[in-house]
């Protein structure tokens, strides 16, 4: 599979008209993927003092301002939407995009925001069997004439769900890292597997768990596309990675050490290196998590000089 390189746009901290421009400049930079989040407040948590946007509206939006990636969600937590209304958002989002949608599902993790809207937020067990019946439910729907179907969290009664997907059918990812439960659910039912602020190694490493529970499961590894988010946290300047690194840690507190180890760090130069070394550990998509504000020259740096090197050397 040829190497592709994509944008994770967390949806927070800026306007919509300055998001939708930075879609249509990620697009028209040649880019294979843009995404959004699924949160009700902002990431990392900071009590809801920060703006921001609702996933499917945003993805609606999203879907009319480009014209070339394909665009997905990593990933949607199933416990803000039954099943049914979350496929059949997708089916609307995939017409407006032309064909270009994909659905990200995953088992949660932001509990305070869950508790501030009140949902109920059980023990990761019971999310993970949530997301096993939503999975199936969904894929059921996005591909049967009609559904029935009885689970201990979701049921359907003869559903259909029209118009289908515009290309017949839709690729669903699984998101996270948990090697029990999670990678085994994507072996059995996703199209393609999401880890996010892991590094080159330890991808590596889930890479081939993920691989032998495709083997386990009986599913060829080659049916499940692979891909990873990495934090974007390049600089103009080496001067200027002190004062990058001191951010970092205010805006990640306890979690920065465990997301650094998946960030792209120092300057534009450096990247491609950084880039191939997940490309060397199995990862077929490579997305920069972009959480405003940003550089524009940096990210300008990233698209005209980092993006067309990765390509040359992945060939």
């Amino acid at each position: 599979m040829t190497l592709q390189l994509g944008a994770h746009v967390g949806q927070q901290n800026l306007g919509m008209d300055e998001m939708r421009a930075l879609w249509r400049d990620l697009d028209q930079a040649g880019l294979d993927w843009i995404s959004a989040w699924d949160h009700l407040y902002e990431a990392p948590p900071k009590g809801g003092t920060i703006d921001h946007f609702e996933a499917i509206a945003t993805l609606a939006a999203l879907a009319c301002d480009t014209t070339n990636a394909r665009l997905g969600c990593l990933v949607f937590y199933v416990g803000y939407r039954n099943p049914g209304l979350l496929a059949r958002a997708a089916v609307t989002i995939d017409h407006l995009s032309g064909g270009r949608f994909e659905l990200g599902l995953g088992g949660g993790w932001h509990e305070p925001e869950a508790e501030a809207f009140g949902y109920d937020f059980p023990g990761v067990g019971t999310r993970l069997d949530m997301l096993a019946e939503a999975t199936d439910l969904i894929t059921s729907l996005l591909t049967q004439e009609r559904t029935d179907f009885s689970g201990e969290h979701y049921r359907a009664v003869n559903a259909s769900l029209l118009p289908g997907p515009v290309n017949g059918s839709m690729p669903i990812w699984i998101g996270g890292r948990g090697e029990k439960r999670t990678l085994r659910l994507a072996a059995q039912k996703a199209d393609g597997w999401n880890a996010a602020y892991v590094s080159a190694e330890e991808f590596g490493r889930l890479n081939g768990v993920l691989d032998d529970w495709c083997e386990k499961e009986g599913r060829d590894p080659d049916k499940v596309e692979r891909s990873v988010n990495l934090a974007f946290e390049l600089v103009a300047d080496n001067v200027d990675v002190p004062k990058a690194e001191a951010a970092f840690n205010a805006e990640w507190g306890p979690m920065a050490d465990r997301v650094r180890a998946g960030a792209m760090t120092g300057t534009p130069d450096q990247a491609a290196e950084q880039v191939m070394a997940y490309a060397e550990a199995g990862a077929d998509l490579i997305n920069i998590a972009l959480r405003a504000p940003v550089s524009a020259d940096v990210l300008d740096a990233y698209l005209t000089e980092v993006v067309p090197e990765v390509r040359r050397m992945a060939g």
